[in-house]
C-alpha cells in the first residue's frame, strides 16, 4: 500500500524554493494530492500532501527533503495520513462554501477574532484567508486608505439568519463592513452593475442644490430626507419637490452640473469595472441632465432617470414621461440584464435611499452605500466607512489587480 504524507515547509521565502522541494519529490516519483502556500512578510508556509508509491519507501524521500530544507534554511516537517482519513477528506470536498469579506479603513485583531468566533460557533471552518487590499504603509497611511480581507469558510450552516445577525452586530459595534454570501458560480460571474446617482455616485442630492438656487432649499431638503427614509411615497414627494422649482433658469442646471462632487472612489470603481468588461448603468430618481454628464465622465453604458420639463429656458415644475421610482429601478435592472443576456443573479446594484431597496433586493448582489438606516437593515451588504471603490473588494477583486490595470 502506498504511503500518504503531509509535508509542511516554513521559513524565509526565497526564489527557487518550491522548485527545489518539488524537484526532490519528482526524483522519487511522488504524486501530489494537494498543494498550497501562503507568503506573509517574506515568510513562507508551504503544504504538500503526497502519495508515495508502494514500490518506493518513504524514508529516502524524507531524508532528501530534510537535506534540501537544511540547504534552503527552512524547516521541513512531516505527518503521515491514513487512507481512511484521506478518503474522508475527499468526501468533504462538496461541503457548503461561503465568503466573508471584512472592509474598513483599518482592521484590528479584535474585529477579526469576533468574526472568527462566530464562524466557530456555527461549526464552520476557515479554510483560506486572503488579503484583498494593498499593503498598508505606516509612515504614509493615506497611501492605502482601505483594508480588506476575505475568509473562505466551509461547513453546513444550520441557521444563516442567526449568523447574519451576529455579523451585523459586529459590523455595527466595531465600525467595519462585513459581507457574507455563498461562494457559488454567480459570485464570480456578475457582469452588470447599476448605480444610484444622488448620494451614491455623487456626494449630494441634486434636487436640493436646485432648490437652494430657487430659494426653497429648506422645504425641499426636508421632503427629500423624509422620502429617503421611506416616510413619504417617492412619486408624490418628487412631484411636490419639482413643483417648487418652477421658474428656475436652465443656466442654473449647467452651473450645478459643472461642480457635482463625485463620491470617494467613484472614478476608481467605474474605471476598474469598465476595464474588466462590466456593463454599468445609472438607475436613479434624479434627473437626466446630470446623469448624462456623469455617464460621459465615468464611461457608463446606460442611464435611466427622470426628465425635467424645460420651456423657454425655464423649469416648468413638471416632469416628462414615466417616473423612475423604486419599482421602476428594479424593472430597469431586469430589462438591462435580459438585454445583456444575463440572469438577475449576475447583477450588482448600489444605492443609498429607500427607493433603492427594490433594486438592491432584485440584484444578485445588493449593496447599501453610506445608506439610510432603513436601507442598511434590509440590504445584505453595506459600505459605510470607505469609498465607493470598496465595492471592488466585495466583488473579490484584489488591490494588485486594480493597480495593474
Amino acid at each position: 500500500m502506498s504511503d500518504i504524507l503531509l509535508i509542511n515547509v516554513t521559513g524565509k521565502d526565497r526564489t527557487g524554493l518550491v522548485a527545489r522541494v518539488t524537484g526532490v519529490l519528482a526524483e522519487h516519483g511522488v504524486n501530489v494530492l494537494d498543494i498550497g502556500q501562503a507568503v506573509i512578510h517574506d515568510y513562507i508556509s508551504l503544504g504538500i500532501l503526497v502519495e508515495i508509491p508502494e514500490a518506493q519507501a518513504s524514508s529516502p524521500v524524507i531524508k532528501d527533503l530534510l537535506f534540501a530544507g537544511h540547504d534552503l534554511g527552512v524547516d521541513v516537517r512531516f505527518r503521515p495520513t491514513t487512507l481512511a482519513d484521506y478518503e474522508e477528506w475527499v468526501r468533504e470536498q462538496g461541503r457548503e462554501r461561503h465568503i466573508i469579506t471584512l472592509l474598513g479603513r483599518r482592521l484590528s485583531a479584535a474585529q477579526i477574532a469576533r468574526v472568527a468566533s462566530v464562524c466557530a460557533q456555527h461549526g464552520l471552518n476557515i479554510d483560506v484567508i486572503t488579503r484583498l487590499s494593498g499593503r498598508a504603509s505606516l509612515s504614509n497611511p493615506t497611501q492605502s486608505p482601505n483594508a480588506s480581507i476575505q475568509l473562505t469558510i466551509t461547513g453546513t450552516l444550520q441557521d444563516p439568519r442567526a449568523m447574519r445577525d451576529q455579523l451585523w452586530q459586529i459590523a455595527e459595534t466595531t465600525g467595519i463592513d462585513i459581507a457574507f454570501h455563498a461562494d457559488d458560480i454567480y459570485r464570480r460571474n456578475r457582469r452588470l452593475v447599476a448605480f444610484d446617482m444622488d448620494s451614491t455616485l455623487i456626494q449630494c442630492e441634486v434636487i436640493n442644490e436646485l432648490a437652494t438656487a430657487a430659494g426653497v432649499g429648506e422645504e425641499v431638503a426636508a421632503i427629500t430626507e423624509a422620502a429617503m427614509r421611506g416616510e413619504l411615497d417617492f412619486r408624490a414627494s418628487l412631484k411636490r419637490r419639482v413643483a417648487l422649482l418652477r421658474g428656475l433658469d436652465e443656466s442654473v442646471l449647467a452651473e450645478i452640473a459643472d461642480r457635482l462632487p463625485l463620491s470617494e472612489g467613484a472614478e476608481r470603481v467605474t474605471s476598474t469595472l469598465r476595464r474588466l468588461g462590466y456593463k454599468m448603468a445609472i438607475l436613479s430618481g434624479g434627473f437626466d441632465y446630470f446623469a448624462r454628464r456623469l455617464q460621459h465622465q465615468l464611461g457608463i453604458d446606460y442611464a435611466f432617470t427622470n426628465r425635467l420639463e424645460i420651456v423657454d429656458g425655464k423649469l416648468t415644475g413638471q416632469l416628462l414621461g414615466d417616473i423612475v421610482d423604486g419599482q421602476r429601478k428594479a424593472e430597469l435592472l431586469a430589462m438591462l440584464a435580459a438585454q445583456e443576456g444575463l440572469s438577475l443573479e449576475q447583477t450588482i446594484a448600489v444605492g443609498d435611499g429607500a427607493n433603492d431597496i427594490p433594486m438592491l433586493s432584485a440584484a444578485g448582489l445588493g449593496v447599501a452605500f453610506h445608506a439610510k438606516p432603513i436601507v442598511r437593515r434590509q440590504a445584505e451588504r453595506t459600505i459605510t466607512d470607505v469609498g465607493l471603490d470598496g465595492l471592488l473588494y466585495l466583488i473579490g477583486i484584489r488591490e494588485r489587480e486594480i493597480m495593474n490595470g
